[in-house]
Formats: C-alpha cells, sequence, structure tokens
C-alpha cells in the first residue's frame, strides 16, 4: 500500500513549492520585459499590497529602508500601495526577498505583497471611450497592442494619416485593394474609413510641449451625416487606437461620396479568402488577415431575401467558417420615420427588428452604439439599431462606444471641419457619432486580444462565444444592448 503519511507531506510541500512558483508573476508586465533589457535602470513602480496581511505595509517599508543604495521617492497610499523608484536589479531582490516571506513563522502562506505594477506615464487623452472598455487597463496589465495581427477595414480608404506612421500599421503590399474603380485603397475621399481605422489601431502623440499639438475638432454629425455648425477646437496631446500595433488591410469599397455597391463588398470578401488561402494560411505568421471590420451596410428589406441569407450575409458566414472574425455595425435604424399620421406627418419613434444587413449575419458580432464614457447612465444610444432580427434571433451582439468619438481626421469631412473654423487651422482629429464607430471598438478589442491569446486565432466562433460570455450588463432590454458592454480587462482574465 502506498504511504499515506508520506502522500501529505509531498501535497504539502508541492503546495508550498506552487505558490512559490506563481510569485514568479509577482513582477507584472511590461515592468519585468523591460527589467531584463536594462536591470541597472531606474523604475518607478507601485506595490500594490495585499490586504489580508494585516501588517503589510510596515513590513514592505521596513524592507524597502534597508535597500542599498537607499530607495528613492519612497512614499504610501493608505493601506493599498506603496510608490518608490529602484533600480532593476533592485527590483528583483525585492522580489526574492518576497519569497523568502513564505514558511516564516507566523506569516502562514501569504506575504505582504501582491502585485508589482510599473507607474506609467499619464497622458491627456480624449478619446475616453478606450477607457470605457477597458483597452488601456489591457495594453497595461497584458501588453495587447494587436501586435502580429491584421485587421481589414471594409471602407472608404484609409488616408496615410500621421497616426499610423509610428508603428506602421499600414499595409501597403498588395493585399490592400480598390473595388470602386477610383484606383488608391489609401485615399479616403469621404473621410469614414480613415476615422475607423484609427479607432481600431495607431497612436500619435506630441514628440515636445513646444511641439503643437493636434488640433481636435470638439464636435459631431447630424443625422445626415453634415457637420454640425458650432465647431471647438482644442489641442490634442496623445491619442490611441484600441489595438495599437495591428496590421490594417485598407479594403475600398465606398467611393468619395460614401457609397457603395454590395458586389464590391463580396468581390473583396472573395479578396480576403484568396489571401488567406480559404483559411490555410491563418496557422501562418503575417500571411493572413484575421478579422475585418464592416462599419457599413444597408435596410434590411425581407421582399429582396430571407432574413440573414442574403448573399453579403452568406459570405459572412463563410468567412467566419474559413477562420476569419467578422464585426459588423448593427447600423443607425433604431429611430426614424414609422408612418405617416393621419395628418400625414412622419411619426417619428423607436423601431424594434432594424438590425442592417450585413448585422443580420448569424456568425458575425454585431455591435451596437453607447455613450463613449456613461454607458450605465445612458444605456443604448438612441440610434443604434435593435433586435431581434426579423425572423427571431438575438441580435446585437454586444454594444461599444459610439458617440462622439475622436479619431482621425480626412476626406470630406475635414475640409468641412475646416472651412468653418475662423481663422483656418488644420483639424487633424474629429468626432464622428455612429454604430459605425462602435464597432472597431470591438475590432480592436479582439485584435488585442488575439495578439496574446494566439491560439484562437482562426477560431472567430470561440472568440465570439468568449467576448459575449464576457461583458458588461447595462440592465437594458436585450435586444437594445445584446450580451452587454465590450470589456476586454474581463475577456483577458477569462482565458
Amino acid at each position: 500500500m502506498p504511504d499515506e503519511t508520506q502522500g501529505k507531506q509531498t501535497e504539502r510541500y508541492s503546495r508550498e513549492q506552487l505558490q512559490k512558483d506563481l510569485m514568479r508573476g509577482l513582477i507584472t508586465e511590461p515592468l519585468i520585459s523591460e527589467i531584463r533589457k536594462e536591470p541597472d535602470r531606474d523604475f518607478d513602480i507601485i506595490i500594490s499590497l495585499n490586504e489580508t496581511v494585516p501588517d503589510a505595509r510596515e513590513q514592505v517599508m521596513r524592507q524597502l529602508g534597508q535597500i542599498t543604495p537607499p530607495a528613492k521617492n519612497l512614499g504610501s497610499c493608505g493601506t493599498h500601495y506603496v510608490f518608490v523608484t529602484l533600480t532593476g536589479k533592485q527590483i528583483l531582490k525585492l522580489a526574492e526577498d518576497y519569497r523568502m516571506w513564505f514558511g516564516r513563522e507566523g506569516s502562514g502562506r501569504v506575504g505582504p505583497i501582491y502585485r508589482v505594477w510599473k507607474d506609467e506615464d499619464v497622458h491627456p487623452c480624449l478619446t475616453t471611450s478606450a477607457a470605457t472598455i477597458k483597452a488601456e487597463a489591457a495594453q497595461r496589465s497584458f501588453q495587447a497592442m494587436g501586435e502580429g495581427i491584421c485587421w481589414a477595414v471594409l471602407d472608404s480608404g484609409i488616408d496615410r494619416h500621421a497616426h499610423f506612421e509610428k508603428y506602421g500599421n499600414l499595409e501597403k503590399g498588395s493585399w490592400s485593394s480598390d473595388f470602386t474603380g477610383e484606383g488608391d485603397a489609401f485615399r479616403d475621399d469621404f473621410g469614414h474609413g480613415t476615422h475607423v481605422a484609427g479607432i481600431i489601431a495607431g497612436c500619435w502623440e506630441s514628440k515636445s510641449q513646444s511641439k503643437r499639438a493636434a488640433q481636435e475638432a470638439m464636435t459631431g454629425l447630424g443625422e445626415d451625416n453634415e457637420v454640425q455648425a458650432d465647431v471647438q477646437l482644442s489641442e490634442l496631446n496623445y491619442i490611441a487606437g484600441v489595438a495599437p500595433k495591428a496590421k490594417i488591410v485598407s479594403m475600398k469599397v465606398l467611393n468619395a461620396v460614401g457609397s457603395g455597391r454590395v458586389s464590391w463588398v463580396l468581390r473583396a470578401l472573395d479578396r480576403i479568402q484568396e489571401i488567406n488561402d480559404h483559411g490555410r494560411r491563418l496557422a501562418l505568421p503575417n500571411a493572413a488577415i484575421h478579422g475585418i471590420n464592416m462599419s457599413l451596410g444597408y435596410d434590411f428589406n425581407p421582399r429582396w431575401f430571407a432574413c440573414g441569407h442574403s448573399p453579403i450575409c452568406v459570405e459572412v458566414d463563410r468567412l467566419v467558417r474559413s477562420g476569419v472574425v467578422v464585426v459588423v455595425a448593427a447600423g443607425n435604424s433604431g429611430f426614424s420615420g414609422l408612418s405617416l399620421t393621419a395628418e400625414g406627418a412622419n411619426e417619428l419613434g423607436y423601431r424594434d427588428a432594424s438590425i442592417n444587413d450585413p448585422g443580420n449575419a448569424e456568425l458575425a458580432i454585431t455591435v451596437g452604439s453607447t455613450h463613449r464614457e456613461r454607458p450605465h447612465t445612458y444605456g443604448v444610444s438612441y440610434f443604434s439599431s435593435r433586435g431581434p432580427t426579423g425572423d427571431g434571433r438575438l441580435k446585437p451582439d454586444l454594444v461599444a462606444p459610439g458617440e462622439r468619438i475622436v479619431s482621425c481626421a480626412a476626406g470630406r469631412f475635414k475640409k468641412d471641419l475646416e472651412s468653418k473654423v475662423k481663422p483656418r487651422k488644420k483639424v487633424d482629429y474629429l468626432e464622428q457619432s455612429g454604430t459605425s464607430m462602435a464597432a472597431p471598438h470591438v475590432s480592436g478589442a479582439i485584435a488585442a486580444f488575439l495578439s496574446v491569446r494566439r491560439e484562437f486565432i482562426g477560431q472567430p466562433e470561440k472568440v465570439k462565444r468568449i467576448f459575449l460570455e464576457n461583458t458588461i450588463d447595462l440592465k437594458r432590454e436585450r435586444t437594445y444592448q445584446g450580451h452587454g458592454l465590450l470589456d476586454l480587462m474581463k475577456v483577458l482574465q477569462a482565458v
């Protein structure tokens, strides 16, 4: 018979050893990577204390007081955090000392430190929608930057905006294509595609305080997509997409006035199948398009096709089955004309079953809109298309910020704004609203997710399930909010 005593001893040792092994994760990314590269450099850090240890702060402060050479800028914040400047080697020594707390008399199997974080610079950032979906937190905690992931944007083209220069986001090879006949996938005369792409990826920041900051136009668009008259300018020192390092492929399917054909979209979807060799290249590095964003569509008319079975929906589902994530805007038909009154006036109201094609596609991730900062307060945007689908399926799938979203200025929208500024000034970023702006938040979030959870590349249906199971419930009607608000941190922590 096996020795039960020996078995218990082995179990006790293995658990304690497991605790010590877990402490290898004491120093969070990206701090640990930076320390390995430059161990002699000073780092400003935040030590998150273990709140289950009554004297955690005193223990840590005492330990830091004994460090040679002396720690710099030592301070604390209540009973939760200690702030200090240490060299990389000192931080590694602190982690080693932490392991020595295990097994000490009276300490049990816990120590006073929970995690060690880098004290990052805080930039003035007006794109608060990134914080709403916790993209900034995911970038700091998981290095979820979209690196190594390629996303196609089916839209009005993408300008070579400064926003895409830092990380070289625009794929300039043969993948980017124009299907409108205008000839250049990297010319956006309308301005919609560049704005959408800037939400997904890219980054811009002022190189010095003396350099003129980008001008952001604090305005929106009316229901007819005309620029509103009240234009206010403010300086912008930093702005980033949800997945700053993701590669972007421009598939131009809307022309200079924002109009396109379903056939152009179908050709673009077919082109993506060719690039991916119908899914066979998805496992190869830098050899495939992993996802697409479609902030476009048209009102579904049941006299044309059965719901979810139009050509564009069929091809979207086919593309998903080949391994590509497809994110689609739900549409802006949630509030519009319902019928004529007895007096012949147009009656306005909220419309159920107003999801646009290709948002009706079964396997697409269909995105509605909410407020950029206060989704719990304001709920689903008035214009956001409501479900269910015409054949009774639950859509949209989830919601993301889509109101007054700041991103790259280009084309007609940029020119219209600049013409309204007196004296005339250059406008680099502007606000737009719509589910067109909500969808790229989800695209960027999935690109960021795949960059650190690469085992899910080529498994879009699993990705969709994970994202929908880890949303935040806004306590709104299911056919309005879908499963809830996009939450990238919750998704990353769930797998």
